[in-house]
């Protein structure tokens, strides 16, 4: 008597179409970016912004951020088919066809864009395309398969959003929200090789040349701390600009103090990497918090 075949499934497949599109708008991270805008707002404002400029500029934000997670699904369909952190992404699992999730984001982005122009002004739609634009082009299809500075010049994407929440109070970009653009921009090269260190095999497998990869777990944690000196000290800097006062500079010099402690001795510790990876996350929102809770009680 022979038994009956073991029928191997992949649950994933069953998942709801509802469920499979909002995983590609990856939300997650999204929400770190939302983190980042608002606190902009409260400081371009000296206040609190009103809650129809704050809900609408988030909307648009999430709308554009959303629109170039799907997109970029698409062009790293085949990595991602590699690497044993994003296998179970819905391209990967054919869950969902390259074309739709291809007009999906273009959708989403051409939404957010609309949506910012008609509901804050022209500027924080423009920036808000150009960050798709950017991660898009040059990240996805130019750098992060080319050259160990991918994740360094590319997380200007990520910073994009500090832009768009100043510009859709003002309606400029001023010297502060640029100083807050830079310390996203500086905290991005840590934060990611932080994880690059823990999926390394992922990412070399892949063939991503990703900073740890290619030059060692060692000089990549010497890069790391360089740009968490830079990045504590452009925290700072945004104390001289004149948005903030001394609750801010006090919570900004503490978890600076805090974030290269915890670089340091992450060069001893590599098997540590994703937590440190979640305590960067932990990090660059202390410090935007404090932006907006210095602001509306000592603004």
């Amino acid at each position: 008597m022979t038994s009956p075949a073991v029928r191997i499934t992949n649950p994933r497949t069953d998942t709801p179409l509802l469920k499979t599109y909002v995983e590609l708008m990856k939300l997650r991270i999204i929400e770190l970016l939302l983190i980042t805008t608002l606190p902009a707002m409260v400081a371009a404002a000296g206040g609190w912004p009103g809650w129809w400029p704050a809900l609408a500029t988030l909307l648009g934000g999430t709308l554009s951020s959303a629109g170039a997670n799907a997109i970029n699904q698409v062009i790293d369909r085949d990595i991602d088919r590699v690497m044993s952190r994003t296998r179970g992404r819905p391209l990967p699992t054919d869950r969902v066809s390259p074309r739709a999730v291809m007009t999906f984001g273009v959708t989403l982005g051409a939404a957010g864009f609309f949506w910012l122009w008609a509901t804050t002004n022209l500027l924080a739609g423009t920036l808000s395309t150009i960050g798709l634009l950017f991660y898009v082009f040059v990240y996805s299809l130019l750098l992060k398969r080319t050259t160990t500075q991918n994740i360094v010049i590319g997380g200007a994407a990520g910073a994009v959003p500090v832009l768009v929440g100043w510009a859709a109070v003002t309606n400029t970009v001023e010297l502060p929200a640029w100083i807050m653009f830079a310390v996203v921009f500086f905290w991005t090269p840590p934060h990611f090789w932080a994880l690059a260190i823990r999926y390394r095999e992922d990412y070399e497998r892949a063939g991503v040349p990703m900073l740890p990869v290619v030059v060692g777990e060692k000089r990549a944690m010497d890069h790391m701390l360089a740009y968490t000196l830079v990045l504590v000290g452009t925290t700072l800097l945004l104390y001289a600009t004149g948005p903030v006062e001394w609750l801010y500079l006090t919570v900004a010099a503490a978890a600076g103090a805090a974030f290269l402690v915890g670089t340091w001795m992450l060069r001893d510790h590599p098997e540590a990497a994703m937590k440190y990876f979640g305590y960067s996350n932990v990090y660059l929102s202390v410090i935007f918090v404090a932006i907006a809770v210095d602001v509306l009680v000592l603004g």
